[in-house]
């Protein structure tokens, strides 16, 4: 999963700006610094609470590279997470909901999978087949 960056030079250094979720910026002395920084903030802007509603919008995969703008990966686990609390938004299912009708024993595991986790491929099956439009291909 890539989400876009507009990147803006300054007199001393630079700053971007991720075109597709509002208010996630960062700024960095150098491009190298700018590109770590920037996947940081993506990180953070995704990795939402446990139990949060908030449903960020997913990357437009028609915009294309430029000078200015640039691809930046999400952390697999967190995109992970990120895609299961999308669909279960979504469907406007509870975690409570979504964890009896994926077979699990309490509602924690079920928000482990909300959070950055590394999933069985057993789980991931359970996922894909509660939501058969999960792309786990899009999560990476």
């Amino acid at each position: 999963m890539h989400y876009h960056f507009k990147v803006h030079k300054e007199t001393r250094g630079y700053w971007a700006e991720c075109v597709e979720l509002e208010g996630c910026v960062t700024q960095g002395n150098t491009l190298k610094e700018l590109q770590s920084n920037m996947e940081e903030a993506l990180n953070l802007y995704l990795d939402e609470p446990s139990g949060s509603t908030f449903l960020a919008p997913l990357p437009n995969d028609k915009l294309d590279r430029s000078k200015k703008l640039v691809q930046v990966a999400v952390d697999p686990e967190i995109a992970f997470a990120f895609m299961v609390r999308y669909h279960r938004i979504k469907r406007k299912m509870t975690q409570k909901q979504a964890a009896k009708k994926l077979g699990m024993s309490n509602l924690y595991s079920y928000q482990r999978l909300e959070r950055k986790c590394n999933a069985t491929l057993a789980v991931i099956a359970k996922v894909k087949n509660l939501f058969p439009e999960f792309s786990v291909d899009f999560a990476f």
